[in-house]
């Protein structure tokens, strides 16, 4: 299982903080699109991941037990 981290309005709209979904040996991509169907979280797009920590890109294969988080775009001003 992998656990998955929601911010801002990715958890409200979720509601709730984190889920953990069975993702290992998928792309990050895949937590994305599970992310979508069951908890219609569709502004996904423009949001950053990180894998353990470290900021990575959608190819990244997930291993059981990594954490991901999904940090939503930050605007400035």
């Amino acid at each position: 299982m992998v656990k998955v981290l929601l911010f801002a309005q990715f958890q409200e709209a979720a509601g709730r903080e984190s889920v953990e979904i069975d993702a290992a040996g998928q792309p990050v991509s895949h937590v994305k699109s599970v992310l979508k169907e069951n908890y219609g979280l569709l502004e996904l797009d423009h949001a950053k991941v990180a894998v353990n920590e470290e900021y990575t890109d959608m190819d990244r294969e997930l291993q059981d037990g990594d954490t991901v988080a999904i940090i939503p775009p930050v605007s400035g001003g």
